[in-house]
C-alpha cells in the first residue's frame, strides 16, 4: 500500500467533529490491513512509546512490571514491549476488529473492550507500574477526560507515557485544553512531569510529541 493510499484511508475519520462510534467502526474495517497503512505512512509512535518505557525499566525489573496498552490497536507496542522483556502485559482498546488482530500477537494477558475518560471504566484503580499509549490523542479519539482514568488505573510512583502527532492538538478536543489540563493535574499533585520529547518524521511530514510523567 502506498503513501497516497494510506493517507486517503486515514483522512476518512481524521476530520473535525468525528464522533468516537464512527472512528471505531473505521478501525475495525482497517484491523487486517493497519499495520500495513502504518508502515506505508512510516509511523513510529509504537517505538517511540516503547523505547522511552524501556529506558526507564531496568532489565532485570521488566518481568514483574504491570503495564497498560491504552489504545492498542493491532498490539505493535506489546510487540515491542515483550521483544524487550516485559511479558505483563494488559491492553485496552475499543474496536472489537483491531483487538482480534491484537490478541494473535500472544503479547498480552489481559484485554478491555473500552473507551478512557468517558464515564465508568471497569479497569480497577492503581493497578499498573505503567501506562503507555501511542495514537490514543487525536480526531473523536480520547477526550481530555481520559487523563483522569490514566492517573486512576496507575499506581503512584507509576509511569504514563504518551506519544502523538503535534499537530492533533489542535483538533477541537484537544486545542487549549490538553496541555493546560495536563499541567493543571501536575499543580493538583496527581502526577509529575518527568520528559517531554520532539520528534522529527513521528508520521510522513508531520513532528511528534512524547510526554513522560510519574503518577504521584
Amino acid at each position: 500500500m502506498d503513501q497516497k493510499t494510506s493517507h486517503e484511508i486515514v483522512s476518512r475519520f481524521n476530520v473535525p467533529g468525528n464522533s468516537p462510534d464512527k472512528v471505531i467502526e473505521t478501525y475495525s474495517e482497517w484491523a487486517q490491513h493497519y499495520d500495513e497503512i502504518s508502515v506505508s505512512l512510516k509511523y513510529i509512535g509504537p517505538e517511540l512509546a516503547a523505547n522511552e518505557v524501556a529506558a526507564r525499566i531496568p532489565q532485570e525489573k521488566r518481568g514483574t512490571m504491570k503495564v497498560i496498552d491504552i489504545a492498542a490497536g493491532t498490539g505493535r507496542v506489546g510487540r515491542l514491549l515483550r521483544d524487550k522483556g516485559f511479558s505483563n502485559i494488559d491492553a485496552l482498546e475499543p474496536s472489537k476488529g483491531m483487538l482480534d488482530v491484537l490478541k494473535k500477537t500472544g503479547a498480552y494477558t489481559n484485554t478491555y473492550v473500552e473507551f478512557l475518560g468517558v464515564g465508568q471504566n471497569s479497569v480497577p484503580e492503581d493497578t499498573y507500574d505503567v501506562l503507555v499509549m501511542a495514537g490514543g490523542f487525536a480526531e473523536g479519539h480520547i477526550p481530555v477526560s481520559g487523563i483522569d482514568d490514566m492517573i486512576r488505573i496507575t499506581k503512584p510512583g507509576g509511569l504514563v507515557i504518551i506519544a502523538m502527532r503535534k499537530s492533533f492538538l489542535r483538533c477541537e478536543e484537544y486545542k487549549d485544553r490538553l496541555i493546560p489540563y495536563m499541567d493543571e493535574m501536575e499543580r493538583q499533585g496527581k502526577w509529575i512531569k518527568e520528559d517531554v520529547e520532539f520528534v522529527d518524521e513521528y508520521v510522513v511530514n508531520e513532528i511528534g510529541i512524547r510526554f513522560t510523567y510519574k503518577v504521584v
